[in-house]
């Protein structure tokens, strides 16, 4: 039994020494904090700048289902639908969206892409240099091999000239 726990401990602390799950803590931290900063923009900026067309802020806007809204000692009389709130918690998520793509999502896109070119870039050098070098090769070969057929037709010369003299003999005839 004991030996279970271990292993499931353990496997719990491998589980959270991964380096993904640190990474989501922390973007789910600094997520909450982006949170709170866009929504004070939107409360404190975009919902008075809407309601100066208004009456009031934008999250003060309400309709009444039923009958008239009516506040009687605290509570509301009626069916309110308070529309604002939704209107705003909709501007929160479009800026909240807006902010990341275009501050983060964007330019990791960005970087992403110019590392790739930089990368197939050095696939492409390399392919050359690949092909440069073998193209090199060739030609030391091509020389080896020439320099090795003189070098073997002159290794018999005073031997009867068994190339030239056959070759008169057939011409002769």
């Amino acid at each position: 039994m004991a030996e279970k726990k271990e292993s499931l401990l353990g496997g719990f602390k491998a589980f959270l020494m991964r380096g993904n799950v640190i990474d989501l803590a922390v973007a789910v931290v600094i997520g909450a904090a982006f949170t709170n900063i866009v929504n004070s923009v939107v409360k404190g900026i975009i919902n008075p700048i809407v309601g100066a067309f208004g009456t009031k802020d934008l999250e003060g806007y309400s309709s009444c289902l039923k009958g008239t809204c009516v506040v009687v000692n605290g509570e509301v009389q009626g069916i309110q639908i308070q529309w604002g709130l939704v209107l705003s918690a909709v501007l929160s998520f479009v800026i909240t969206a807006a902010v990341v793509y275009f501050l983060m999502v964007l330019p990791m896109a960005k970087i992403l892409a110019k590392r790739a070119a930089q990368e197939k870039a050095k696939e492409g050098v390399e392919e050359v240099m690949e092909i440069s070098e073998l193209e090199v090769l060739k030609e030391i070969r091509d020389h080896l091999v020439a320099q090795r057929i003189p070098a073997v037709n002159n290794t018999h010369p005073g031997s009867g000239v068994a190339g030239s003299g056959s070759a008169g003999a057939h011409s002769t005839s």
